[in-house]
């Protein structure tokens, strides 16, 4: 309608060169599409009059038309509409030449990019293969210098070698033309000697002749010059009576001299070894000699400090025999103060029940020394036992405090005398300890140790006073001794301070008790070594905490081992670890009816 108004929109601009061709369709595709009919060149100055007719007969519409002025404001809206659509159009066009021109940028910086990529790509394989080869070549430098090197080495060593062998032939030849020089010279002197020796025989026989005779003659004046002057001497001794009395008492009071030397020193040294020293047979002692004040005078003062403690203070034991031994302490310390006779005692039961242990806190408690002597060490000497018993007796009685003799294992050397398989020696110490111990003694207390008194001979059960029997701690002792070795052993180490040694959140009181129920038999001993155990385990651990479980293991793995002793010992041990007391029973009292003593009766009672 713009030719008709007189106006003309401006042509679209041909963007067909901008546009990209369609994609190729491949020989094998099943696109059935036709192809777009081909337009002429000429097509475009063709004229169809026909729209002209058309036109004209609508302008004339128009005109006749009431509504021409709308019409024509319809159409110029519609022009300027589509006119609008024409830019948006162009602009649209624009927009996607701008787009496809971007994406041209960016297809050619990526194709640029990895085209930059392949090219660094090439320059570092070059480079790499470059350092490879570099590298090889280095390598066989090195190779090849030092395959030079150990070529030049070993024609060095070869030449070395060769030069010691060719200084060793020179060495040899020169030693052997030595030798051969040294064997011609001392041919040619030995002969000169010879020839020289034949030539002078005669003045050599001469030679020996003179200085014999002159060394005969000598000896013999010498021996006649003694001879007169001892002559002289002793005819003048004799002939004067005062030098000959004097002579003879002189001679006699060297001999008293020696001789009062000799037995004085004897006594002396006696005297010192009972009063200042202790005899070989004291194992240990709290008794402290001259020597060991200068050796440790701290301890010594310790010791002369009155140390009245409990005698039964750390000793755990059934609440029966705690009673009684308590009556012995009591007695004991009552007899020093009132300074009467102590009695024998003999204390019998298995190892490890505290027999040593009660006799230390017994002397402790007493305010006397104590002595310890073990029988198996007597069994060696022999010959010399009996002087070391009285050794022994007589040390005892020199202490100003009182000693309690504890004899350990004593039925190594008290067995019965009618036994075959007890020796002469042993006889003979058993007599001199029966001879030592037939009377009490204010002096000292004797105390017996034994784990099999049935073998005791029975003159060492007449001079017993009192015997006491240790058993093995029952359910109730066992937690006590547990309680006391797990306080010493574990809980003080680790309260006091030490790093090393912690212990896990438990129940105390409950272990103890699970612990004395499963160590049924064990004996104190034992529990000690148990709590010993223990620390040990601490110690060793990663952590140095002491658990439960471990607790546990260890003392079952103590009461596996106390098994396995128990199945070691044999029948006749088993007999001999029995108590040779009968179970206690209570035997009532026996009435007995008044008995009018006659004057006969008590003279044959008396008789008898």
């Amino acid at each position: 309608m713009s030719w008709l108004f007189g106006y003309r929109n401006a042509q679209p601009q041909d963007f067909s060169q901008f546009v990209q061709p369609p994609a190729s369709i491949g020989s094998g595709g099943g696109d059935d599409r036709t192809p777009p009919p081909r337009i002429s060149q000429m097509e475009p100055y063709r004229f169809d009059s026909s729209a002209l007719e058309r036109a004209a007969a609508a302008a004339k519409e128009l005109e006749k038309s009431m509504h021409a002025k709308e019409a024509l404001e319809l159409s110029k809206m519609q022009e300027t509409t589509k006119q609008m659509e024409r830019q948006a159009e162009v602009k649209k066009y624009e927009a996607s030449i701008e787009q496809m021109k971007a994406e041209q940028k960016r297809i050619d910086g990526e194709e640029r990019r990895k085209v930059l990529q392949e090219e660094t790509k090439q320059h570092q394989m070059r480079a790499q293969y470059q350092d490879q080869l570099a590298r090889k070549r280095y390598d066989d430098q090195l190779i090849q210098q030092q395959r030079m090197n150990d070529e030049n080495l070993r024609r060095q060593e070869e030449s070395v070698a060769k030069q010691e062998a060719m200084r060793k032939a020179t060495i040899e030849h020169e030693m052997d033309l030595r030798h051969k020089n040294e064997m011609k010279k001392l041919e040619a002197e030995i002969k000169a000697k010879a020839k020289i020796d034949r030539e002078n025989q005669d003045l050599n026989l001469e030679k020996i002749r003179v200085k014999a005779s002159e060394k005969r003659v000598t000896v013999l004046e010498s021996i006649k010059t003694a001879g007169s002057v001892l002559g002289t001497g002793m005819t003048a001794f004799l002939q004067d009576w005062d030098k000959i009395l004097a002579a003879a008492g002189g001679l006699s009071l060297l001999a008293f001299g020696v001789y009062t030397a000799k037995g004085t020193t004897g006594v002396a040294a006696r005297y010192i070894e009972s009063r200042l020293g202790k005899p070989s047979l004291v194992r240990e002692t709290s008794r402290f000699t001259v020597l060991d004040t200068l050796r440790h005078p701290i301890q010594a003062v310790k010791k002369l400090k009155d140390k009245q403690t409990d005698a039964l203070s750390g000793v755990v034991l059934a609440p029966k025999l705690e009673e009684r031994l308590r009556d012995i302490a009591i007695a004991t310390k009552n007899t020093k103060l009132n300074r009467g006779m102590y009695r024998n005692i003999l204390m019998h039961g298995p190892p490890g029940t505290g027999k040593t242990m009660f006799a230390k806190k017994l002397a402790e408690h007493s305010g006397m020394d104590y002595a310890i002597v073990t029988g198996g060490d007597l069994a060696p000497l022999g010959r010399d036992g009996v002087t070391a018993i009285h050794k022994v007796f007589d040390w005892a009685a020199t202490s100003r405090k009182g000693l309690l003799l504890f004899i350990d294992e004593a039925d190594a050397f008290l067995r019965k005398r009618s036994s075959e398989h007890i020796s002469e020696d042993l006889r003979a110490m058993l007599n001199a300890f029966l001879y030592r111990t037939g009377e009490q003694s204010n002096k000292f207390m004797l105390i017996l140790a034994s784990n099999t008194p049935e073998q005791f001979d029975w003159a060492v059960n007449d001079r017993l006073d009192e015997m006491v029997e240790f058993r093995l701690p029952g359910r109730e002792e066992r937690e006590r001794l547990v309680r006391l070795y797990f306080d010493k052993f574990v809980l003080q180490p680790a309260i006091e301070g030490n790093k090393r040694l912690k212990i896990a959140q438990f129940d105390y009181s409950a272990l103890c008790s699970k612990i004395a129920e499963i160590t049924d038999g064990m004996s104190g001993r034992e529990l000690a070594k148990l709590g010993v155990t223990w620390q040990a385990t601490a110690y060793a651990s990663g952590d140095g905490i002491l658990t439960e479980q471990m607790v546990i293991d260890k003392c079952k793995e103590a009461v596996k081992q106390h098994k396995q002793k128990v199945q070691w010992q044999s029948e006749q041990e088993k007999q001999e670890a029995k108590s040779i007391y009968v179970p206690e029973i209570e035997i009532p009292p026996i009435k007995t009816k008044p008995v009018v003593e006659t004057p006969s009766e008590t003279t044959s009672v008396a008789t008898a």
